[in-house]
């Protein structure tokens, strides 16, 4: 993308997959990266028993709201040493710790834009139409049939 001329990227919003981390922090050093909100809501949703997943559910959506990193971090922090304190969930209060900054690089942003820059939703969503509709096509007779007026 950067030899087609892609430039002046702030932002890079991809799940925890190192090839991604390694290629952003190669190609486009100064832009921040913000890990899909919804990709590690599931990942640390998956380490709780179904009992406790709403509970925990709701606990991110609290740090996920915050106005301000600052905020964000805080109720980060107590949220880690209630699941610390909770048998069993050394883990979950770990896993927040350690990776909970990850998901809030949007936070740098203007609050009318964090919606939409927080996950990979949009993006795959784009990405999920481009193929179904491609797949109907299956051959492209020229440039002008690739054209879609978004």
């Amino acid at each position: 993308m950067k030899r087609r001329g892609l430039g002046g990227v702030e932002l890079l919003v991809s799940d925890d997959h190192e090839g991604l981390k390694a290629a952003i922090a190669r190609h486009f050093q100064g832009a921040a990266h913000q890990r899909c909100q919804v990709h590690y809501a599931r990942n640390l949703l998956g380490m709780v028993g179904a009992k406790k997943r709403k509970e925990l559910a709701a606990d991110l959506r609290g740090i996920f709201a915050a106005p301000a990193r600052e905020q964000a971090l805080g109720i980060a922090s107590s949220m880690a040493k209630k699941w610390r304190s909770e048998k069993g969930n050394a883990k979950v209060a770990d896993h927040i710790e350690e990776h909970i900054e990850e998901c809030l690089a949007c936070l740098a942003f203007p609050e009318s834009h964090r919606r939409r820059i927080r996950t990979t939703n949009g993006p795959e969503r784009l990405n999920q139409e481009i193929k179904r509709r491609t797949r109907v096509v299956r051959i492209f007779p020229n440039r002008a049939s690739l054209a879609y007026d978004w």
